[in-house]
């Protein structure tokens, strides 16, 4: 079922659960980093999910990560891929490395002495496929370290068979050798891709996944005769919408678009309010760029082989007056030949001091750019239309600075590389006070973007450092622009865009309502309408604890779980887990638990009534806490289950749980899984215990203690 479909014989797609495992950053350090981290947080935290992608969920593949664990590399890990992988959960597919992670294991690990031995020992641990390269290879360079590794005794050849029958199943499996009418997904019409019915999902699903975190009564809005002053660098954009590792949909729908079309009868105006996220700018001029030997312009090499390794041949050089690529650009001698990597080299010189948003505006390829050797930007831009990938530095006037610039592409597209440029002030803008002065209330769309929190990436930005964050804080420029439309005395909503947590401390105490929205999608920008207008009643829950600050947080590279999560962090933060608010309220009554012991391994049924009492239908996440036996490694309590329910206004409805014997285990602090003797609390409602939402409560006894597989 799921991604891989219902077929009994073929898969429709293999899914892959990624990165194998304990891998979150720091992002800088991901390739060289040894994470020490104890088997009770293994079993506990890091390999839940995992296992149950592949006891429950079947999935055919699992990635595995860069980083080592315990002294292993992730994808060497006897622990990881052996004991747990395959000998205890029984997992029968393939593994496929992270994307040079196999390279990894000798070159910054140093786990092994040469690169054919790390290459041999990822296969002999159970990683059946390496992913190393991107583009169209002609070379041997993929595969010579495993031949390598055979020819010099460190590979077996019924080691390479183990890994090729993975493979291979792996794709009689997806009807890769059968004729295309024996496979039931080969009938499946491209045209539902995009279609109506699709969009329509993600609209929902987008609805959805609205939190609404605060609420004095402003919300919904009234749509006919108001004036809504839009405010937001972000609320005209539709790529953040995407977050990062998306599909390209034909058409997204931007927050400001939404907000047209979901108040037709309303007085929109939009104003950015800051450059911070705008990434706006001129190509720049031929007359500010110079090459290395003094002349006006760049230069410009093109070349072929590995797309930024140093294997490669050049193919052509010539100078450039600025860097304005266009396929009739590139000189006959390159044309054609892929991969191929272009770099433009020399010096800028401004002539006004100042802060300067500097990048890159691309299309059909991979560009990044360094200035004084240090990397400002870069991304990737497939055939969709043209993007920036920029950052800010300061320039002095006269002072030249160098500047180097790549593009590459693995295949024939479009092609497209501007360097651009602009004066960077990100300071609340006139026209955004005066927006909120004319305005009845203020929508003020804030936060981040996958340019900011990413993989591996540089970024010029207070508060971030390679794709990390070393603040949770709203970025300063979003938080002085906030702060300086709510001075004006009018209300003010706050709608969040951000894929992890924002101390939003401010904005919570100080703004009428605050809803998060996330990166929501194509249809994301009709969602938050929605939603605003209460067309839409938010239902969503945070799937993640928002703390008041990184202070209340371990240090980033201890992998520990001590004081993280809302099963383990003792303090009070900003918006609890599972916390959400609705445009309706609900009750809870008549919780029925088992009034005798049970014993250990046995089921639970838990019941629960559930009422609307508010004046509008809407949905409930109803949520079950445990808290277990005072046993060392015990969570302070820990989601269980939970059930969404639509309840029309006026309306109860019984809700059942039925907790199997995982559901009512935890980890000792020696990394068993058990079920623990003696009594367990349980707690059924709209968020966590204790903490505002409306829950109900009851005890009850486990018989007996019993030990789960791993």
């Amino acid at each position: 079922n799921g991604m891989q479909g219902d077929d009994p014989k073929y898969y429709r797609a293999i899914s892959t659960p990624k990165h194998y495992a304990v891998h979150s950053g720091p992002e800088p350090t991901r390739h060289t980093a040894d994470v020490k981290v104890s088997k009770h947080d293994e079993l506990d935290t890091y390999l839940p999910a995992f296992r149950a992608t592949v006891t429950e969920g079947k999935a055919g593949s699992a990635m595995c990560a860069y980083n080592s664990i315990n002294g292993q590399p992730a994808c060497a890990s006897e622990f990881l891929l052996q004991d747990q992988l395959r000998e205890k959960w029984k997992f029968q597919g393939y593994v496929v490395s992270d994307c040079a992670a196999i390279v990894n294991i000798f070159r910054d690990h140093h786990f092994t002495k040469t690169q054919p031995e790390a290459s041999a020992l990822a296969i002999q641990r159970g990683m059946d496929n390496e992913c190393l390269n991107y583009g169209d290879i002609k070379d041997d360079r993929d595969y010579k370290p495993y031949l390598d590794a055979y020819q010099q005794g460190f590979l077996k050849e019924s080691d390479i068979d183990t890994a090729l029958i993975r493979l291979y199943v792996a794709r009689i499996k997806l009807g890769m050798f059968d004729p295309p009418e024996m496979v039931p997904y080969t009938k499946i019409d491209e045209t539902e891709l995009d279609s109506p019915a699709h969009r329509e999902l993600a609209r929902t699903v987008a609805n959805e996944s609205m939190v609404l975190l605060k609420n004095d009564g402003i919300l919904p809005l009234k749509k006919r005769g108001i004036k809504i002053a839009v405010v937001s660098p972000l609320a005209d954009q539709t790529r953040y919408l995407l977050g990062n590792y998306n599909g390209r949909p034909t058409h997204t729908v931007s927050v400001l678009d939404g907000i047209k079309a979901e108040f037709p009868d309303a007085q929109v105006t939009f104003v950015p309010g800051t450059q911070f996220l705008r990434y706006e700018g001129d190509v720049v001029p031929a007359s500010f760029l110079t090459t290395l030997d003094g002349r006006p312009g760049l230069t410009a090499e093109f070349s072929t082989g590995e797309m930024w390794g140093p294997q490669r041949t050049v193919l052509a050089e010539r100078p450039v007056n600025n860097l304005d690529l266009k396929a009739e650009n590139i000189p006959q001698d390159a044309s054609g030949k892929y991969p191929l990597r272009i770099e433009w080299s020399g010096f800028l010189t401004p002539t006004e001091t100042g802060e300067y948003t500097v990048g890159v505006r691309l299309q059909g390829g991979f560009a990044r750019v360094e200035i004084d050797g240090k990397p400002l930007a870069h991304g990737w831009v497939g055939d969709e239309a043209p993007q920036v990938r920029a950052g800010h530095i300061h320039l002095e006037q006269g002072k030249k600075v160098h500047v180097k610039v790549g593009y590459g592409q693995g295949s024939a597209g479009p092609v497209k590389a501007q360097l651009i440029w602009s004066k960077y002030d990100p300071r609340p803008s006139p026209e955004a006070i005066q927006a909120a002065k004319n305005a009845d209330v203020v929508v003020a769309v804030l936060g981040i973007t996958s340019e900011l929190e990413g993989e591996e990436m540089p970024v010029s930005e207070e508060g971030f450092k390679g794709g990390d964050r070393t603040s949770i804080d709203l970025p300063k420029p979003e938080e002085d622009l906030l702060q300086a439309v709510a001075a004006v005395g009018k209300p003010v909503v706050l709608v969040l865009a951000n894929g992890s947590a924002l101390a939003v401390n401010w904005a919570n105490q100080h703004v009428n309502a605050v809803l998060e929205s996330w990166y929501p999608g194509e249809e994301g920008g009709t969602a938050i309408a929605q939603t605003l207008s209460g067309a839409n009643n938010p239902a969503g829950r945070l799937p993640v604890t928002f703390y008041t600050g990184v202070d209340q947080l371990p240090p980033f590279e201890d992998y520990a779980m001590k004081g993280r999560t809302y099963r383990y962090f003792a303090g009070k933060p900003l918006y609890t887990f599972g916390y959400g608010l609705s445009y309706t309220t609900f009750s809870y009554r008549g919780l029925r638990v088992p009034k005798k012991a049970i014993n250990a391994g046995d089921p639970l049924i838990a019941e629960v009534t559930v009422a609307n009492t508010g004046m509008r239908d809407g949905d409930e996440v109803v949520q079950l806490y445990l808290s277990f036996p005072d046993v060392p490694g015990a969570p302070l309590h820990a989601l269980r289950g939970f059930k969404r329910v639509h309840l029309k206004s006026g309306e109860s409805q019984n809700v059942r749980f039925e907790l199997k014997d995982r559901d009512l285990s935890m980890v000792t602090e020696t990394g068993e899984p058990i079920i623990a003797e003696g009594k367990y609390s349980l707690s059924i409602g709209g968020g966590q215990p204790a903490t505002g939402a409306p829950t109900v409560s009851a005890t009850f006894q486990v018989k007996g203690r019993k030990t789960l597989p791993e």
